[in-house]
């Protein structure tokens, strides 16, 4: 009976390589900055979730290490035993003030946050309605979640107005992202606001990637598009420069998920020397608008710079996908780029649709004007 564990992850390894879609990992230095180095040979980095440019930030650093001055290394336990202190208090509030909820409630990684809300909040008889790009993390839980999943058509308001008006009455929740990762689009969040109000359906946005980056002082989709949702989650891994995540909502949900949520009940709470650093990158990204000035400025570099390049698609994000087409054609296109100094990375089945592998390029504060010519340059070259 053990040979067929070994049969089964032999035969699937096989099938991925022969498809072009196997990945490695590869060691790499300074992978937070804007320059990193594998092998010995230095990169522009054009891969990373860093948009702000924090997560290699002196000041960040200074503000980290002054929390593990404070308050030590770890935790040492779960939020409801000893794991809960002032910082993680404190950053909370100043979450919840700041986008406007209730309540704020930490977890360790998005992916977590995401997967509590769903597998505490849905019960059987529930109907769950998530775009058909959402991210992994949502698609897991709805479909492992005792409710009845639905995808809607990517960002198609018709499609989900009527699943939602099909629904049987149950109760409803409706799951998107704010910006997706894959395509750097912004989800239509005002239209699908008024159809969930209008059908009694909740309303979930996952803003990882909008967080820091969108909307008034940084406040991400939801205050771009002034919208309130039940649930908003947000993320510390990009705009934040750092790791975590937090869910927001109002008090009574926020009791409930504390309660109910296990990966919020049973899981080591995160370092309140990191809480101390999330609260003064809360306040970097509050107050230090000229990086998503910066941001904007090279945005709009780019998508000039590429403007007649077949398979560039222009967002008001700083991920800029480039569709090649085929996984191999994807490959080789980036790994050309290397070769040139640009680190970008090729994004294939099944992260993305069959036939849209793409270079997926995200832009940081950190990057300079030239930073941006070399690669579209580059990108033009080898068009």
């Amino acid at each position: 009976m053990k040979q067929a564990f070994n049969q089964r992850i032999s035969s699937a390894l096989t099938q991925r390589k022969q498809a072009g879609l196997n990945r490695s990992r590869r060691v790499i230095e300074q992978g937070n900055q804007s320059r990193l180095v594998v092998d010995g040979q230095a990169y522009i980095n054009f891969s990373g979730n860093d948009y702000l440019g924090l997560a290699g930030s002196k000041e960040l650093t200074q503000a980290w290490q002054k929390g593990l001055s404070l308050y030590g290394c770890g935790s040492g336990a779960s939020p409801l035993v000893t794991g809960y202190s002032k910082p993680h208090a404190d950053l909370e509030s100043q979450l919840a003030e700041w986008l406007g909820f209730d309540c704020a409630l930490l977890f360790n990684s998005g992916f977590s946050a995401n997967q509590a809300v769903l597998f505490s909040l849905l019960e059987k008889g529930d109907t769950l309605l998530q775009d058909k790009f959402n991210h992994a993390s949502l698609m897991e839980a709805g479909m492992l979640s005792p409710a009845t999943m639905k995808r809607f058509k990517h960002n198609d308001i018709s499609h989900l107005t009527k699943l939602l008006t099909t629904s049987d009455y149950s109760p409803s929740l409706v799951v998107t992202e704010g910006v997706f990762s894959m395509d750097g689009d912004l989800s239509p969040l005002s239209d699908i606001a008024t159809v969930a109000k209008d059908n009694s359906a909740w309303l979930m946005v996952d803003d990882a990637h909008g967080c820091g980056v969108l909307g008034n002082n940084g406040r991400g989709c939801c205050d771009f598009y002034q919208v309130t949702p039940d649930i908003l989650v947000v993320t510390f891994g990009k705009g934040f420069g750092l790791s975590g995540a937090a869910v927001l909502c109002n008090q009574e949900c926020g009791d409930y998920l504390a309660q109910f949520a296990r990966h919020h009940v049973y899981s080591t709470a995160m370092p309140p020397a990191q809480a101390h650093a999330l609260s003064h990158a809360l306040s970097m990204i509050q107050q230090q608008e000229w990086r998503r000035e910066k941001l904007n400025e090279l945005s709009q570099q780019f998508e000039s710079d590429l403007g007649d390049f077949s398979g560039v698609v222009k967002t008001q994000t700083s991920i800029k996908p480039i569709i090649i087409g085929e996984a191999n054609a994807a490959i080789d296109m980036s790994d050309k780029l290397k070769a040139q100094g640009l680190w970008t990375t090729a994004i294939r089945p099944p992260t993305v649709p069959t036939g849209t592998a793409r270079l997926r390029v995200t832009l940081s504060t950190n990057h300079s004007p030239q930073d941006i010519k070399q690669l579209t340059q580059a990108i033009t070259k080898l068009g």
